[in-house]
């Protein structure tokens, strides 16, 4: 059995200006844009961070979910935490026991997922699904298109390690996390984060210190070289943090955290 973080989602007003700067940045380019997103009045593209992907939602219409989100966060930010798993019957079971609902059921051809309801998880919508023959993490991976290896470039980034969850409280967060992932929660006590280890990635969470509430706040990424994609930040004209452990370039309005 597995669990992968395979897909972190930013919401954003506009799509192309967050999808040209994480291009421009980090040496990434678009995979996929999946037409079925607008049924839920959005439009889309997932850009290939290794064997991971970052995707960027923006509303097409009023209205939308993702329009009343990004007005309750105050701007473009992170929206949801995407896993992958081989199998599905036995997650819903396991939410059901544990009295988390499913927000929305998917399925289309031998892709399914369930959206969890944001108010039985905290922190983000959380999304699980399974892609069938993805069992391999460089083989099919339904969201993102059918030939999305052909698109990965890892001159600058080599793949997504990490995301960071914040809140008002992030310990209690991660608590319910780990039970709804069936995963420990690790709780660093002398001043780290409490954190989620997934097969691939850790999930962290700390306290929301910027005045935007629970979210999607970080994505850590693997880079070749941090002074590189610190220079492309700065002539894209992005905000970027020095003086953390691990520089940290924010692109909407979501703090990428540049780890070697």
């Amino acid at each position: 059995m597995y669990l992968r973080l395979r897909q972190l989602c930013l919401v954003a007003a506009e799509l192309d200006p967050v999808v040209d700067a994480l291009c421009d940045v980090f040496g990434v380019t678009v995979c996929h844009r999946d037409p079925e997103v607008g049924r839920f009045g959005l439009h889309n593209a997932l850009l290939p961070y290794g064997n991971s992907f970052v995707e960027v939602v923006a509303p097409l219409q009023p209205g939308t979910t993702a329009g009343r989100y990004l007005e309750r966060r105050g701007g473009d930010g992170g929206y949801m935490v995407i896993l992958d798993s081989e199998s599905l019957p036995r997650w819903r079971e396991h939410v059901a026991q544990i009295g988390v609902r499913i927000a929305s059921p998917l399925a289309i051809g031998g892709y399914e997922g369930m959206q969890l309801h944001p108010r039985d998880t905290g922190g983000a919508l959380l999304e699980i699904n399974s892609t069938v023959g993805g069992e391999n993490i460089d083989s099919a991976y339904w969201p993102a298109g059918p030939h999305w290896q052909d698109f990965v470039r890892t001159e600058r980034v080599l793949g997504i390690v990490g995301a960071e969850l914040q809140g008002s409280e992030p310990g209690a967060m991660a608590t319910r996390w780990g039970q709804i992932l069936q995963r420990p929660v690790h709780d660093v006590s002398a001043g780290g984060d409490a954190s989620v280890p997934l097969d691939n990635a850790t999930l962290r969470f700390v306290p929301a210190t910027d005045g935007r509430g629970d979210g999607l706040g970080g994505i850590d990424l693997r880079v070749v070289d941090v002074g590189v994609v610190i220079a492309a930040a700065r002539a894209r004209g992005c905000q970027v943090d020095e003086s953390a452990a691990a520089p940290i370039v924010v692109i909407g309005g979501v703090r990428f955290s540049l780890r070697t």
